[in-house]
């Protein structure tokens, strides 16, 4: 996809097709109004006779308007213009994007980025419009001996601000929202891949390819590495399995020399049965996604080597299956854990909380200014808060709002949760020094604070993504949250160290 930012008049635009948009009840937008005043009324006749009521999400494709260069003018519902906020602005991006390429649009120009969102600038617009753009376009045929039929594609897409003092502006934030995208998409790639394909190894090696193409550096841990440093929770989970594990180290160096590096774990079970604790059969296909963790670290590691962001960021990924057999990890085992406290596993299918230990143990040794883990960790987490916002806890009250400020500007929302010490009694075990679940009540407080036992050493947030990292049903598939939400808050973070 082609994208372009211009300044100009609605009606001068030599495109095949200009997207302008109309509020309800039947209320044109500033830039409907100019091509409705070039064309003598034409439009505001169309929009008085019914033909658009400016419902959110409708359209209306018209040929030939008159006093316009355009082949076309789509005309896009917005809603109730007192209401018009951010979800309103992505539907109406997003619906836009998808007719014209749905009729055969090769190119279109967008003034919906001239509207105004409360509390949100130019900037927020045109990222917002480009990571939209291309998640309306996205398609996973790759597996398919056919692919999926798709008229004339739309091959370029061009963004209008107002004022041409935004153009600068606003082709900053073209170049982010791309990056983000394409951060996205490399996550939506990875955890739509089935469990055969996308295997510890695959990982590992797309790893090696992102390092090669982007200047980092990239270390890749065996099972016997794992085995001296005393990583046996990590491998107590592969056990099962007949696919060796992975612990992979994938470091940026955009920063200065000596400055602390953030720290982003993510969990990488590229299949996860439940082990001995065997999930039930209808919809264990999803589980393939329970890498969505690892896969959103790689996605959000693109992103910022795309954007050159000036921070230094290391991505910690431990992965593995976790797969029933002669070898597995039993319920009542105890295991002791690199950081040398026990656990006794009651459940093996709460097993990322097992790599996950060892993980956060393990990136101890690059002193971090932070750490967040991303993990597909907790159906409670989807009790709880269903598949609108990413659960977060944290040991550090300035760090979680910081990742709640990010969700919100990327909408890519979270929400906090309690991490008080009183959940860690759940946690008791009388043959170890703490038990692997915490019981049905709050699940995913109690896994939160299992990990909240290994990283002690620095500032710490979880994101339990279990419930926002991808879709059931017809629209099966993965989401690529919190690819936005976690670059939002490198890019804010890159912001405050250029102040320094």
């Amino acid at each position: 996809m082609e994208f372009s930012i211009r300044s100009g008049s609605p009606e001068k635009q030599r495109s095949a097709c200009v997207v302008v948009g109309v509020f309800e009840p039947r209320k044109l937008s500033v830039p409907a109004e100019v091509i409705d005043n070039a064309g003598r009324g034409y439009l505001g006749d169309l929009v008085r006779r019914g033909d658009m009521e400016g419902k959110l999400g409708s359209t209306l494709l018209l040929h030939n308007v008159p006093g316009t260069l355009a082949d076309r003018v789509l005309l896009v519902g917005l809603g109730k213009e007192k209401e018009f906020r951010e979800k309103e602005f992505r539907t109406a991006v997003a619906t836009a994007v998808k007719t014209l390429n749905e009729t055969g649009g090769f190119d279109g120009t967008l003034y919906l980025t001239e509207l105004l969102v409360k509390k949100r600038d130019v900037a927020w617009r045109v990222r917002q419009a480009t990571m939209v753009a291309l998640e309306a376009l996205y398609r996973f045929d790759k597996l398919k001996s056919k692919k999926d039929d798709v008229r004339r594609p739309l091959r370029k897409l061009t963004f209008c601000v107002e004022r041409r003092n935004e153009l600068t502006m606003a082709e900053d934030a073209l170049a982010q929202g791309q990056a983000i995208a394409a951060g996205t998409t490399l996550m939506k790639d990875l955890a739509n891949l089935p469990g055969n394909v996308c295997t510890p190894s695959y990982l590992a090696d797309q790893a090696r390819d992102m390092a090669g193409e982007h200047g980092m550096a990239v270390e890749v841990l065996e099972r016997q590495d794992m085995e001296k440093l005393g990583m046996h929770t990590l491998l107590s989970v592969a056990r099962g399995s007949h696919e060796p594990p992975k612990f992979i180290v994938l470091t940026y160096s955009g920063g200065k020399a000596g400055h602390k590096p953030i720290v982003l774990v993510g969990k990488g079970i590229t299949f996860d049965t439940g082990g001995i604790s065997l999930k039930p059969g209808p919809e264990m296909d999803e589980m393939k996604f329970d890498m969505s963790g690892a896969a959103s670290v790689l996605g959000t590691m693109k992103a910022i080597a795309q954007m050159k962001l000036p921070l230094n960021v290391i991505a910690a990924i431990p992965s593995t299956e976790n797969m029933p057999g002669g070898g597995a990890t039993k319920p009542g085992d105890v295991i002791t854990s690199m950081s040398g406290q026990t656990v006794e596993i009651l459940n093996t299918d709460a097993e990322g909380r097992l790599i996950l230990c060892d993980a956060l143990t393990y990136v101890e040794r690059f002193d971090p200014e932070c750490v967040v883990d991303v993990a597909t960790l907790t159906g409670a987490c989807v009790i709880a808060l269903g598949h609108v916002a990413t659960g977060l806890l944290a040991n550090n009250d300035t760090l979680a709002r910081e990742l709640l400020e990010a969700g919100q500007e990327a909408h890519d929302r979270a929400w906090q949760m309690p991490l008080w010490e009183d959940y860690q009694e759940q946690l008791q075990s009388n043959f170890a020094d703490m038990a692997n679940i915490g019981g049905r009540a709050a699940g995913t407080i109690t896994a939160a604070s299992f990990l909240s036992r290994f990283t002690k050493k620095y500032d710490w947030a979880h994101l339990d993504i279990a419930g926002t990292a991808y879709r059931s049903g017809k629209e099966k598939g993965s989401t690529g949250r919190p690819v936005p939400l976690l670059t939002h808050f490198l890019l804010a973070r890159a912001a405050a160290a250029a102040k320094q």
